[in-house]
């Protein structure tokens, strides 16, 4: 289930439990869609009918969340990484396997660069040991595309989990029509 805030900002990715609890605690302040699972309890004892919580795909939580949360870029992974690369070499151009790809520092860490999204892209190992520790300018190579900080949204389809279809629409409706999600 895909959890907001009240006002529609992507939380977290939480289990069918975990959502059953904050609809029993009435936490849910709206959902989106249609129910995508229906669970049963135990059946009361004076009417003879058995409880039922109908849990949506996205539901919006009651309660506000901190407000740092929101500046803060997407923790750094390969898997987000190479998804948000498209699985794509940024100096060759080619797709590749998950265990062809690395993660490449445009500025070379052995020379001050950083581990962070703006300097970071997607290279298979090939192109990778080409360049080395070398500034791409340096080794004759030059990028196909550029870096960029993932959107709170896009960090949310980046986590690769199993996305549903509507939670899959409400999330790309919030990302940048230029990104590479859209592709």
């Amino acid at each position: 289930m895909l959890q907001l805030d009240v006002s529609g900002r992507p939380q977290a990715w939480i289990t069918t439990r975990e959502a059953a609890v904050i609809y029993a605690c009435d936490g849910v302040a709206w959902t989106l869609g249609d129910p995508c699972q229906v669970l049963r309890g135990g059946w009361q004892r004076l009417s003879g009918r058995q409880s039922r919580i109908e849990v949506h795909s996205i539901i919006a939580v009651r309660g506000a969340v901190p407000s740092r949360a929101w500046r803060q870029a997407p923790a750094l992974s390969n898997a987000k990484l190479f998804a948000r690369d498209r699985f794509v070499c940024a100096y060759c151009g080619h797709r590749h396997d998950v265990e062809d790809l690395t993660r490449e520092h445009i500025q070379p860490t052995s020379r001050g660069g950083r581990d962070t999204w703006m300097n970071c892209i997607t290279a298979c190992r090939s192109c990778n040991g080409r360049k080395g520790s070398r500034m791409p300018e340096e080794a004759h190579m030059s990028l196909l595309y550029l870096p960029y900080v993932p959107s709170l949204h896009e960090d949310m389809i980046l986590r690769g989990r199993r996305i549903l279809a509507d939670q899959m629409e409400f999330l790309l409706a919030s990302v940048p029509r230029n990104s590479r999600l859209h592709g």
